[in-house]
Order: C-alpha cells, then sequence, then structure tokens
C-alpha cells in the first residue's frame, strides 16, 4: 500500500514539473480552429488542399520533404492524372544502377515520391544553420493539436518583446516552446498566387496548407471515418434485432 501511493506521489510530483517547465516556456496555447476534417462526418477540403500543396511546393519544398506522398496520390484531392504526369516529370530523380552499374537521373513517374530538397540530415542541417526542417508527409499528427498548432506558428510570428533576446537567426513566435525559433516567417502576403482566385493572404495560405498536410498525414482518413459510421449502424442495427430475439426467446420460456 505505501508503494503504491508513494508511485502515485512521484506521478503526480512529476506531472507537476511538467507543468511547471510548460509555463516557463511561457508558450501560447494555439488557436482554435474549426476544421472541416475534424469529428466523425469529417472531410477534407480538397480544393483547399489543392491550394496548400502549392504553397508546399512555392514557398515550403525549398526545405521541408515530403517522403511519405507519390505523385499519384495527389489524384486523390482533385488533381487529373495529366496535371499529375506533367507535375512529376518537372522533377529529376535518381535511380539506378543502370547495366554499368551507374546511378543516373530521369524524369520523374506518378509512381515515384516526391524529390526531397536535401541529399541527406546532415546535407539539411548544414543548409540551415544546424535545425533539420521536419518532413511535411507526418509533422502534422507528431503534434499535439497539430492542426491547430501548425495554423497558429504560421501566422504567428511577431516583433519579439524587450525582454525577449533572439540570437542572429533567431526569430520570435509565441506559439512555439521557448518563443525562438530558427525559421524565417515563411509566409507573406501574395507569395503564391492561386489559379482559383483566392486572395493569398497570410491566414488563408495557413488554412490552406494545414488541409493539405492533414490529408499528407493521413489520406486513409475519409475512408476510415465512412468504414467507422457503418459499422456503428451494423451494430446498432445487430443489437436492436438480438434484442427483439431475446425477448421473444425468454417469452417463450416463461
Amino acid at each position: 500500500m505505501k508503494k503504491s501511493l508513494l508511485l502515485v506521489f512521484t506521478s503526480l510530483m512529476s506531472l507537476g514539473v511538467a507543468d511547471m517547465a510548460y509555463s516557463e516556456s511561457a508558450q501560447k496555447a494555439p488557436h482554435k480552429i474549426d476544421w472541416s476534417f475534424d469529428g466523425v462526418f469529417g472531410t477534407v477540403d480538397k480544393q483547399s488542399a489543392q491550394r496548400g500543396f502549392q504553397v508546399y511546393k512555392e514557398v515550403c519544398s525549398a526545405c521541408h520533404s515530403l517522403n511519405r506522398v507519390a505523385f499519384r496520390n495527389l489524384t486523390e484531392i482533385g488533381f487529373s492524372e495529366a496535371e499529375v504526369k506533367a507535375l512529376a516529370a518537372s522533377y529529376q530523380v535518381s535511380d539506378g544502377p543502370n547495366d554499368a552499374g551507374d546511378m543516373f537521373q530521369r524524369p520523374g513517374k506518378p509512381s515515384d515520391t516526391f524529390v526531397p530538397p536535401h541529399a541527406n540530415e546532415q546535407a539539411a542541417r548544414a543548409a540551415h544553420n544546424g535545425a533539420y526542417p521536419p518532413d511535411f508527409s507526418l509533422i502534422l499528427k507528431a503534434r499535439h493539436d497539430g492542426a491547430n498548432y501548425i495554423y497558429s506558428l504560421l501566422t504567428g510570428y511577431a516583433p519579439a518583446p524587450a525582454e525577449v533576446k533572439l540570437a542572429d537567426g533567431q526569430y520570435y513566435n509565441p506559439y512555439i516552446a521557448g518563443e525562438r525559433l530558427a525559421m524565417p516567417p515563411p509566409l507573406s502576403e501574395g507569395a503564391v498566387t492561386y489559379a482559383d482566385g483566392t486572395p493569398a493572404t497570410v491566414d488563408q495560405m495557413a488554412r490552406d496548407v494545414v488541409n493539405f498536410m492533414q490529408w499528407a498525414a493521413e489520406p486513409e482518413m475519409e475512408a476510415r471515418k465512412q468504414m467507422g459510421i457503418k459499422v456503428m449502424i451494423y451494430l446498432a442495427i445487430f443489437t436492436v434485432f438480438m434484442y427483439i430475439a431475446k425477448r421473444n426467446l425468454w417469452r417463450k420460456l416463461h
């Protein structure tokens, strides 16, 4: 009994220390956005995800990889096969070895995954003052309250308060632990020109890229939710039939 109480006390103390550390970081709670993909019936806004892909390609892909997405997967958010083929062909992909045992470059194919901006982690860190830009494929799921956190981070850059001292190459953002990060503000008004005429404000681009990241991290989400709803309906109907069968059986026995 004493040992159990000690374990409980130790756990509570650990949680208290964690809460203190979070408070000391002065990290601001993220905005709460009403995302279309939230909830049991949530779906990905495919038009927004297409715009988000444009933001990724024209702004974010210079630093961030997209290792778990193949070009052909983009048809799932509304791109045509012709658009996917043209996009894939615009990349040079390392392939091989050939008959001579050498690696070679070739135009990309729809079955290829996106070409990363850096050859390896060491090259990425060397290009970004030691920081390693995370892969876009799963980062939304790797962060607590990922969609709201990333939206808040992208839109949360601000001048540093007088009490916050920034080193060279650091930027102030209250939505990250420590309030400092090495990534410069990636979004600015009009950074891209949307084909559908949507104004490319920082808020809009942040929302669009979050929708794209949600799809990239969980492309099976809609199918999974639809299957879950069907299973729940089946179980509800099955439960009703079993209840009726039970009542009839016990009525006969009585």
